[in-house]
């Protein structure tokens, strides 16, 4: 049998970068890269790569962006602004992977999106599910965990402060490395496993034990200071955050405290054969740009 063709949405991301760079070293087959902006995908061309418009809100070109695809990635769009927008685009895409006769799907979700999921995009993930489910192609559901790198946003400020107001109890994450997800993803590409598998990290810790470890890391002094979701949503306020973005932290929060993220798998080091960074790693390897933040 020939090598199969991989495609792997929104390559022009940091997530679909490290995919298809993956995919291009281990030669695994043929690697496309695709996004809505294809110029965007140069340094990718220049490594092997080929690229194709992959433009979700133009259903009708994806026909042509899916022809001859055997295996496809479809990287969760970061349409959150439009109520009901992503869905629309991960629906278009499952629908033009099933008239393209693609052979499989790995798609892109967020651990535990069920109705009751206190995340508001939880439903965009949980419809895509269904959606693959219904649409009887094969394929394998990556709930990944949340990214480690994402901390990186808030910790420049809390590391000013020595303070972290947080509302997110005693409930654990296991975060994950963003290029630790992205291997998995890849890997899924290639064997296509089947099924749904949570992605993390190796260790599920609370706000207490991540604080710890940046305090430890920086070499700076962290306390956390237990708030209620109230409380956090007027300190976000009077701190100039944006009430969209304000609500969305404090419901991160409160998804965390209720044990929405609490899910901790093997699946990175089964898919890729090395075990997923720790926290504390993935702290340390931004050393340099938190402290100059």
């Amino acid at each position: 049998m020939s090598d199969p063709t991989f495609l792997v949405s929104g390559a022009g991301g940091k997530f679909g970068r490290i995919v298809v760079e993956r995919l291009l070293a281990e030669q695994a087959g043929k690697a496309i890269a695709g996004s809505r902006d294809p110029a965007r995908l140069a340094d990718l061309a220049a490594k092997g790569a080929e690229t194709r418009r992959v433009d979700f809100d133009d259903p009708a070109s994806l026909d042509a962006a899916f022809r001859g695809v055997d295996r496809l990635l479809i990287v969760s769009t970061d349409a959150l602004g439009v109520p009901g927008l992503r869905i629309r685009q991960h629906r278009a895409a499952v629908d033009a992977a099933a008239r393209a006769g693609v052979g499989h799907v790995v798609y892109t979700s967020m651990p535990r999106p069920e109705p009751g999921s206190l995340i508001p995009f939880a439903p965009d993930h949980y419809e895509t599910e269904q959606a693959l489910l219904k649409s009887g192609l094969a394929h394998t559901i990556l709930r990944n965990s949340w990214y480690a790198e994402n901390l990186l946003m808030s910790l420049p400020q809390v590391l000013a402060s020595g303070k972290w107001f947080s509302a997110a109890g005693e409930g654990r994450v296991a975060h994950v490395a963003r290029a630790d997800a992205a291997a998995a993803a890849a890997e899924a590409l290639v064997s296509t496993p089947g099924g749904r598998l949570d992605v993390t990290g190796p260790e599920l810790l609370t706000i207490r034990e991540i604080a710890a470890t940046a305090a430890d890391v920086f070499a700076k002094p962290v306390e956390v200071v237990p708030v209620s979701d109230a409380e956090l949503v007027a300190g976000l306020a009077a701190a100039g955050v944006p009430a969209a973005i304000a609500a969305l932290i404090v419901a991160f929060d409160a998804n965390t405290r209720a044990g929405g993220a609490d899910v901790r798998s093997d699946a990175v080091e089964k898919l890729t054969g090395a075990p997923p960074r720790r926290l504390r790693e993935v702290l340390a390897a931004n050393r340099r740009a938190l402290a100059a933040a």
